[in-house]
């Protein structure tokens, strides 16, 4: 038997896919590469599909029956939140529609198990005084079509356990960060420590959106989790159904700590070296002042709780930086 791991070429994935080899377990990859990349799946099997085609029901079907897939992991998703208000039409279709022909190709093989990849986006930005924990039982209202797709597969997730019985359980990530090999960090340039890594190696200066917010700093507060603390509670989410209590499908995934963009952009220049000079901008549309985890469900439930701090994640990004990059354009100060 074999675990089935969609987007497992991708920076999240080939954690969950490394980790998941490393305890002896057999797995196969459905990944588009789009983002992904092949090697990055090491000895695990590699099947290039994309999920949200029309025809794509019968290919998974065939890749379920032939390695005897018995569970499913689905991180495999579009992610970029300004690109999703943007073309949100397509990522209906990206999200919604690939996770809708994967739930088909489970039903039809009779795979009921299933962990999906999900996120804190489904919150929103909720009207709380910072301090305050995000609960998975607190209100769900997603400003962005990326945050919509994933509530969505949320309830449909639950739908199908009400329809034919499938054994489902959902992730909601709050920051990720971090590499835990230096050749799986994270390749794009979308979150801040990649973004602020980004600007310093080619000469500029990082920029802060809003320093009026009512935080201690006034910078956001966000909770970041890294990476490989976020694969391992993907294993520990997948052993949870094969409990025959599962009280709750939803968890989030972080610290339950905050920090700011501030205190980031500090612990980046302490683990690059760097002078760290931000610029300061204006606020955007619907970042709220603080987003953290209430992580108390997940460590109650499944004993799982994060073990790396800032420091690790900002110092293991670095790493993995620095030889997929090259040497700095300016040497830091």
């Amino acid at each position: 038997m074999s675990v089935l791991v969609t987007g497992g070429a991708g920076y999240i994935g080939s954690h969950v896919v490394r980790l998941l080899r490393e305890r002896g377990d057999q797995v196969v990859v459905v990944d588009d590469l789009s983002s992904g990349v092949a090697e990055n799946v090491g000895d695990a099997t590699l099947v290039q599909l994309d999920l949200s085609l029309t025809d794509v029901v019968d290919s998974l079907g065939k890749v379920i029956a032939e390695f005897e897939v018995d569970s499913v992991i689905h991180i495999a998703a579009k992610k970029q939140v300004g690109e999703s208000a943007e073309r949100p039409a397509w990522y209906f279709s990206q999200n919604v529609g690939g996770f809708a022909n994967l739930l088909l190709a489970m039903e039809a093989a009779g795979v009921a198990k299933l962990m999906f990849s999900s996120s804190a986006a489904t919150y929103g930005s909720p009207d709380v005084e910072p301090g305050t924990l995000m609960r998975e039982d607190g209100p769900s209202l997603p400003i962005s079509p990326y945050g919509e797709t994933k509530l969505v597969c949320e309830w449909m997730m639950r739908d199908a356990a009400r329809a034919w019985g499938l054994r489902g359980v959902g992730l909601r990530y709050f920051n990720v960060a971090g590499a835990g090999w230096p050749e799986l960090g994270d390749p794009t340039r979308f979150n801040l420590i990649p973004i602020a890594l980004g600007q310093l190696t080619s000469g500029n200066q990082p920029v802060i959106f809003g320093d009026d917010y009512p935080t201690a700093d006034g910078t956001c507060i966000r909770d970041y989790i890294h990476v490989l603390d976020l694969a391992d509670a993907h294993l520990a989410a997948l052993d949870y159904l094969d409990r025959d209590q599962r009280p709750y499908d939803i968890f989030n995934v972080g610290t339950g700590t905050g920090s700011s963009v501030s205190e980031v952009l500090t612990q980046i220049a302490r683990s690059t070296g760097y002078d760290v000079q931000p610029s300061i901008g204006k606020r955007r549309p619907g970042d709220p002042a603080a987003l953290v985890a209430d992580v108390s469900r997940i460590a109650n439930t499944l004993g799982w709780t994060a073990s790396h701090d800032l420091a690790s994640m900002v110092d293991s990004a670095w790493q993995a930086w620095e030889p997929t990059h090259g040497a700095p354009e300016v040497p830091p100060t």
